[in-house]
């Protein structure tokens, strides 16, 4: 009997081993600087979800951390550093926000920006709990691709938020050298803190989203709030940086704040919640700071087959991103490179390149790649160029002639990035009508990045 029972237990754990793998996330934008009722907010969650053996990622604005030291709050600091700390930001909703301040730039100007206005919160965070965020959130939906660059020079892996800018196939994708938790669509979830009748749709709705991605072979799920949302009945932001408004510091009013019985009932929903996310058999609750060691490396060294698909769409083929094919090609090592800084035109009038013309292009634009750690905007063949799709459409459909066939790049990958600008940033603290689409465009050329991500 013993021995059955043991076959039996076998059984099960060896089943339930190979049940496809589902990962949840659990984060909280914590950046309410003005209402100091937030930081009780934060504190309880942090200490609810410690004592059920939980770790949650706490997004931290930097003036909301710098606002913590001086109230003297090390009761709260002390709390959330129980849990995975990442960065939201300096000022959250101050003017100008990232979107406001990166639109009109490109890449690179952009990225020192980025740094002149964004490092000091980071810092301070870093500081204040002793790590390095583990990942970055824009406020609202003010994205910009330009934070891609700093943040990786600081170390930064996870880029995790929600937004309709850039996304793949509703889970976690690889952009810019970071890996993306965006753009989840239904994946994305919580049961409201207002309405108990809500709840159970809430976990029907979380449980059909673990048997769709189980069937998929595994995925990630995700679930933000704000700790200012168990505070005040408004945000913060709204009642002060609406459209653009920025009042001077002393004229900053106070959200409406719950009263007693409604703060009460949305800790309990939420919890309720939480308790049900953490009974789902196979189900493992992360952090942004442990999400990559669950995905495949970032860089690859792609077949020259797959690269040779380049010739036909410059799309991310078999898990690689175009960037990634093209290095392949180019007979470079796999690693991370930017995108292309603008879109060129080509000039090429022929029809065909002549072989040696050809070969001194490509070495001309591995020797780019390898300097500038980016694509080139265009490569040029003598006094003509080919642009970047042409180039990498032309060089993987090179079959080694004396001559080289010009072929035109389908940039299908940009199908991928989001569309109407108004629309991807109807945040109702940027102006009315802001509609930045330049940074689209840039999100576009950037795409030569994006893929995948990979569970192991």
């Amino acid at each position: 009997m013993i021995r059955l029972l043991t076959l039996f237990l076998a059984g099960v754990l060896a089943l339930a081993a190979a049940e496809p793998p589902i990962f949840y996330l659990l984060w909280f934008d914590t950046e309410d600087y003005v209402e100091p009722a937030s930081d009780d907010a934060a504190l309880r969650l942090a200490a609810g979800l410690t004592s059920r053996g939980l770790r949650a990622t706490f997004k931290i604005v930097g003036e909301k951390a710098r606002v913590l030291e001086q109230r003297g709050r090390t009761d709260v600091l002390r709390a959330l550093a129980a849990h995975d700390i990442g960065y939201h930001s300096e000022y959250h909703s101050l003017h100008p926000t990232p979107a406001e301040y990166l639109n009109g730039m490109g890449l690179l100007d952009g990225a020192a920006e980025f740094a002149r206005r964004e490092g000091r919160g980071f810092g301070d965070v870093e500081r204040l709990f002793g790590v390095t965020p583990s990942c970055y959130g824009q406020p609202g939906n003010s994205w910009g691709p330009q934070a891609n660059v700093m943040l990786r020079r600081w170390g930064v892996k996870v880029y995790m938020d929600d937004g309709g800018q850039v996304g793949f196939d509703q889970q976690p994708f690889w952009y810019g050298g970071l890996l993306y938790v965006f753009n989840l669509g239904p994946n994305t979830m919580r049961a409201s803190l207002n309405d108990p009748a809500d709840l159970p749709v809430a976990r029907a709705k979380f449980d059909a989203a673990v048997a769709s991605l189980r069937q998929r072979g595994g995925g990630v799920i995700q679930t933000y709030y704000h700790p200012t949302e168990w505070a005040a009945t408004e945000f913060w932001d709204g009642v002060n940086f609406r459209h653009g408004a920025n009042p001077e510091r002393q004229d900053w009013k106070r959200p409406n704040l719950r009263t007693p019985e409604s703060r009460e009932q949305a800790y309990r929903l939420f919890f309720e919640f939480v308790d049900h996310v953490r009974a789902t058999p196979g189900l493992k609750i992360v952090t942004a700071r442990e999400l990559p060691q669950y995905f495949e490396p970032r860089d690859k060294a792609a077949p020259a087959a797959v690269a040779r698909r380049l010739a036909t769409s410059i799309d991310a083929h078999e898990g690689f991103s175009p960037a990634d094919l093209l290095l392949s090609l180019l007979g470079l090592p796999p690693r991370h490179v930017d995108g292309p800084l603008r879109r060129m035109a080509s000039d090429v009038a022929e029809k065909e390149i002549p072989r040696a013309a050809f070969d001194r292009a490509k070495r001309d634009a591995a020797e780019f790649v390898t300097r500038e750690q980016r694509l080139p905007d265009a490569v040029h063949v003598g006094a003509r160029r080919l642009s970047l799709p042409d180039f990498a459409a032309t060089l993987a459909g090179d079959e080694g002639g004396s001559t080289v066939a010009v072929r035109r790049g389908v940039l299908e990958i940009e199908k991928r990035i989001g569309t109407n600008a108004a629309k991807q940033y109807n945040w109702v603290i940027h102006p009315q009508g802001f509609a930045p689409e330049e940074l689209l465009e840039l999100a576009r050329l950037q795409a030569w990045t994006l893929k995948p991500a990979r569970l192991r």
